[in-house]
């Protein structure tokens, strides 16, 4: 298991924290370089980062999530739904394998949170793995090919996409 950040963005892993504010983003800094800091070596020579090669990929994943702000401005001015989508945009763009997902629509609107379960499920139909952390039962039954459910740190079952129902889910956090 790789022990640094770098290492991990080298191995295909991508996590989107449960709070986004203290975890996911820096705030103070600008849309374009929060969605392009794990892949800022692809923009960097000699220590320098090609601002325009950076400004486009960052447009590119804006275009993907159909986010409407400006690169340059400042993420912590943005709703909830955009800076969620910045967060996920700098893992889309890692193009990695595995993505955590830790609460990934806590906070958003509905209509946001139905573009995030669509870009989920499009990484997932282009082969990455997702483990998506949840307290939303709809959520985890919406975008989830399995559940796995835990009570108090221990495995209660598994439970498949088409077998997956509220009371089911409920039962097992239950430990019935």
């Amino acid at each position: 298991m790789p022990t640094s950040c770098r290492r991990t963005i080298r191995a295909g892993i991508g996590f989107v924290p449960e709070d986004r504010k203290v975890q996911g983003l820096v705030l103070g800094m600008c849309v374009k370089e929060n969605a392009t800091l794990p892949i800022l070596k692809r923009f960097s020579r000699l220590g320098l980062v090609q601002q325009q090669a950076e400004t486009d990929a960052a447009l590119r994943e804006f275009s993907r999530l159909q986010m409407r702000a400006a690169p340059d401005v400042t993420t912590g001015t943005l709703s909830g739904g955009n800076q969620q989508k910045v967060v996920l945009s700098k893992w889309l763009a890692a193009d990695g394998d595995i993505l955590i997902l830790d609460e990934p629509t806590r906070g958003v609107d509905v209509g946001t949170k139905a573009e995030l379960h669509a870009l989920i499920g499009q990484r997932a139909a282009q082969g990455a793995a997702i483990l998506v952390i949840s307290s939303e039962l709809p959520e985890l039954i919406n975008v989830s090919s399995r559940v796995l459910v835990l009570r108090d740190g221990q495995f209660t079952g598994e439970v498949s996409r088409t077998d997956a129902t509220q009371e089911r889910l409920l039962r097992l956090m239950a430990g019935l």
